[in-house]
C-alpha cells in the first residue's frame, strides 16, 4: 500500500508541475496573434514572395474571342505527351505486386501530391466534436425518412477568434431494417432537413424542382434504392477564396497566420471536412459505415476525387465534371490550364508550392506543367481498387470544353494499370492514353470498378445517377430490400 500511495503522490506532483510549466509557457509566449485580415491579392502576393516568384504566366481565357483564348485544337493539346509512370518507383524499379504498390509506390505519389499540388494536412488540426441540433420525420418524395441536422465543432481553444462549425444534414430511410449505405454530397449550403422550407441560398439561385419529364432528384433515387444521403456544407469548413485562408479550418490550424508553401489548400480542407463527417457516420447506427460514398460536381468534383484518393475509408465516388485540378490532366493544353490554378482566382484550392508551375520568372527560373512530378491519372489511381465513376456532360448543354472531357478520359485510361494490379477491372480500353478516342455520348464504360460516362446534359452529374446507383450496388455487393 505504501508504494501505491507514493505513486499517487508522485503523479499528483507531476501533474501540478506540468500545469505550472504550461502556465509559465503561456505567460512567456502570450496570447496568439490576431488573425490576418488580408485580401486575396495580398495573400497571393505573400505566397509568391515566399516562393521567390516575381511573375506568373497568365492563365488562358474562357472567352474564345479573347486574345489569350484557351486552346481547343487537339493537335496542340499534348505538349507533354508522356505522363509520369504510375507503376515505376522513383528508383526505377517496376511495381509488380499489390504489396509494392501499397508500401512503396502509393506513399511516393501521396508525398508528391502533398508537397507540390494539394498540400499537407498538419498533424495538429483541432479535434471535431459532433452535435445533433435538430431531428425530423418527414417525406422526401414518396419516401418516409429520418433527418438529422448536425454541427461538427472544431476545438478553437488555440485561437478563439476563429470558429469552425461544420454543417451536415443526414437523411436515412425511416423503414429500413438495418444500417444503409449513405452517399455524402458536397454542398454549397443549400441542403435542408426534409420538411423544412428551402434555404435562402437555394431560393436565390432558383434551385427548384427538376423540369417535368426529367429524372427524379438524386436524393429520391438514392432512397428508392435503399440508400441514405448526407449534405456536407463545404463552405462551413473552408471559404472558397484566398482571403479565407487565414480563417476556416486552415486559418484555425495556423492560428490566423498565412500558409507555408506546403500547407493544404481548400480542396484538401473540404476533403478533410468530409472525413470528419465520415467520423460521425461511423458512430450512427442507421448508417452502414463500410458503404459510404462521396460525390461532388465542378470544384466539388475535384474535392470528391481528392477525398476518395486520400481517405481509404470511403467506399465509392462519383466525380462530376471536375476539370483542371480534378480528373483532367495538368499536362494537357486544352481549356482550363495550370496557369488558371496558379492565378489569384483559384490558387487557394492548391498548395502554395503549386504556384511554382505557373512561374514565368522566379529565383529558381521558370517552371511549367511538365515539371509537376505527378498528374491526374495518379490521383485517380490512389482511389484504386475502390469503385470510381468519372462523369461529364456535353459542351452544347453547358459542360464546357473548358473542362477538357477528353483529358479526363485519358487520365482514367492511364490509371487503369493500378486498378488491374489491385484485382479490379479498369475501363477496358487498353493503356495507350495518347491514342484513345473519347467514347460516344451516353455510351458508358461501366463494367469495372473504374467507370466512365459522358451524358447528354450540362454541368451536372444528374443524368448519371440512374447509372451510378446500380453500378455502385454491384461493386459494393449491396442488395437493397
Amino acid at each position: 500500500m505504501r508504494w501505491i500511495k507514493f505513486l499517487i503522490s508522485f503523479s499528483f506532483l507531476a501533474a501540478v508541475l506540468n500545469t505550472a510549466a504550461c502556465l509559465q509557457s503561456s505567460r512567456e509566449t502570450g496570447p496568439p496573434p490576431e488573425p490576418m485580415e488580408w485580401t486575396t491579392e495580398e495573400d497571393h502576393q505573400d505566397m509568391m514572395q515566399q516562393l521567390g516568384i516575381r511573375t506568373l504566366r497568365p492563365g488562358p481565357s474562357g472567352d474564345e474571342n479573347a486574345p489569350n483564348a484557351a486552346n481547343y485544337d487537339e493537335s496542340l493539346a499534348n505538349p507533354f505527351p508522356n505522363l509520369p509512370e504510375v507503376l515505376t518507383l522513383k528508383n526505377g524499379d517496376k511495381v509488380t505486386t499489390a504489396e509494392m504498390w501499397r508500401e512503396k509506390r502509393r506513399p511516393e505519389i501521396v508525398e508528391d501530391f502533398e508537397r507540390e499540388v494539394l498540400g499537407r494536412i498538419p498533424p495538429d488540426v483541432p479535434e471535431v466534436t459532433w452535435e445533433i441540433i435538430n431531428r425530423t420525420e418527414a417525406k422526401v418524395g414518396d419516401y418516409p425518412v429520418n433527418g438529422k441536422q448536425l454541427v461538427g465543432h472544431a476545438d478553437n481553444s488555440s485561437c478563439p477568434a476563429i470558429n469552425v462549425d461544420i454543417q451536415m444534414i443526414l437523411v436515412t430511410p425511416a423503414d429500413a431494417n438495418g444500417p444503409v449505405p449513405v452517399m455524402m454530397m458536397f454542398d454549397f449550403g443549400f441542403g435542408t432537413l426534409p420538411g423544412a422550407p428551402p434555404s435562402p441560398k437555394a431560393k436565390k439561385w432558383n434551385f427548384g424542382p427538376p423540369p417535368a419529364g426529367s429524372d427524379p432528384p438524386s436524393t429520391e433515387q438514392l432512397l428508392a434504392a435503399g440508400w441514405g444521403y448526407a449534405y456536407l456544407n463545404a463552405y462551413s469548413v473552408q471559404a472558397d477564396n484566398g482571403a479565407g485562408l487565414t480563417k476556416g479550418i486552415i486559418g484555425l490550424t495556423n492560428k490566423g497566420q498565412p500558409r507555408k508553401p506546403d500547407d493544404w489548400g481548400s480542396l484538401r480542407a473540404w476533403a478533410w471536412g468530409a472525413s470528419r463527417g465520415l467520423d460521425y457516420l461511423e458512430t450512427d447506427k442507421a448508417v452502414d459505415a463500410k458503404r459510404v460514398g462521396i460525390e461532388g460536381v465542378s470544384r466539388f468534383g475535384k474535392a470528391a476525387l481528392v477525398t476518395m484518393a486520400f481517405d481509404t475509408r470511403f467506399a465509392v465516388v462519383l466525380v462530376g465534371s471536375s476539370g483542371e485540378g480534378g480528373a483532367k490532366l495538368h499536362r494537357r493544353n486544352f481549356g482550363e490550364a495550370v496557369e488558371n490554378l496558379t492565378g489569384s482566382g483559384e490558387y487557394h484550392w492548391m498548395a502554395g508550392n503549386f504556384l511554382k508551375y505557373g512561374a514565368a520568372e522566379a529565383d529558381f527560373g521558370s517552371m511549367n506543367p511538365g515539371d509537376i512530378p505527378v498528374d491526374a491519372h495518379e490521383l485517380i489511381a490512389l482511389c484504386a481498387p475502390r469503385p470510381t465513376f468519372i462523369s461529364y456532360g456535353i459542351p452544347e448543354k453547358g459542360d464546357a470544353n473548358w473542362l477538357d472531357q477528353k483529358g479526363s478520359f485519358m487520365a482514367a485510361v492511364a490509371a487503369g494499370p493500378v486498378f488491374r494490379l489491385l484485382g479490379a477491372k479498369d475501363l477496358g480500353t487498353g493503356d495507350d492514353y495518347n491514342s484513345v478516342e473519347l467514347p460516344p455520348v451516353n455510351a458508358g464504360l461501366l463494367d469495372g470498378q473504374l467507370a466512365w460516362r459522358q451524358h447528354d446534359g450540362g454541368h451536372t452529374d444528374g443524368p448519371n445517377w440512374k447509372y451510378f446507383i446500380p453500378w455502385a450496388n454491384k461493386f459494393l455487393n449491396y442488395k437493397p430490400e
